[in-house]
């Protein structure tokens, strides 16, 4: 009767352990579906401001502007693997009588004191974007350094009086000189789906060995 008990919790957990394994690979698939899609829509050709985007149906629509940059520049500390610590250089925007943001790209930590970088018309293509990065551990933006932490959407667009809509560019036209565009992509999206069902699988393993092996030696203890 020992055995059978053990038996039973032994197969009980370890097609729990399964079936979580099995439902992270079906979450993966529907992962990978979503990501497919918004690449899709990154890249798809570009379009006109919307009259009024909306932050969730709009997110990563592809537009063009024409307009004038403002005066004042907000940078945002980021760091990636091509050009390491850096700056990104978010302005506003004048175009088609309105006033928004524009994400230019990144600047080298030593080009902060530099001035304006951009002067004249300039003709915007990239993707709207509404960042989710902020969290529990974001500091606040270092105002007399003019250093912020995170793209806070509504709070940069209160501080440089714009609507609260960012077009994070791809390119620039004329590109604006010792700017590096660093545009919208899906690798900040988190796709842990795989490395989840492998470690469950991996549990499942033990939990059979483990069942394995405590019905093996008590059959022993007994002989």
């Amino acid at each position: 009767m020992r055995y059978v008990f053990l038996i039973v919790i032994g197969g009980a957990g370890t097609a729990v352990l399964l079936w979580l394994g099995f439902w992270q690979l079906d979450r993966l698939e529907w992962k990978e579906a979503v990501l497919h899609e918004i690449e899709a829509r990154i890249s798809d050709a570009p379009k006109g401001l919307p009259a009024q985007p909306d932050p969730e149906t709009d997110r990563y629509l592809p537009v063009s502007a024409s307009g004038m940059l403002g005066e004042d520049e907000i940078h945002v500390l980021v760091s990636a693997k091509v050009f390491g610590p850096g700056y990104r250089v978010i302005r506003a925007f004048e175009t088609g009588g309105r006033r928004v943001m524009v994400d230019l790209g990144v600047i080298p930590t030593s080009e902060k004191a530099r001035a304006r970088r951009a002067e004249g018309p300039l003709t915007v293509t990239g993707n709207l974007h509404w960042p989710d990065e902020i969290d529990a551990f974001t500091p606040p933006p270092d105002g007399a350094a003019n250093i912020w932490f995170a793209r806070d959407v509504p709070a940069l667009a209160a501080r440089l009086g714009t609507e609260p809509i960012l077009i994070v560019a791809q390119s620039s036209a004329p590109p604006v000189a010792g700017i590096i565009p660093f545009p919208v992509d899906t690798s900040g999206i988190p796709n842990d789906h795989l490395g989840y069902a492998v470690t469950w699988f991996g549990m499942a393993a033990v939990w059979l060995f483990m069942t394995g092996l405590f019905v093996y030696r008590g059959r022993r203890h007994v002989v």
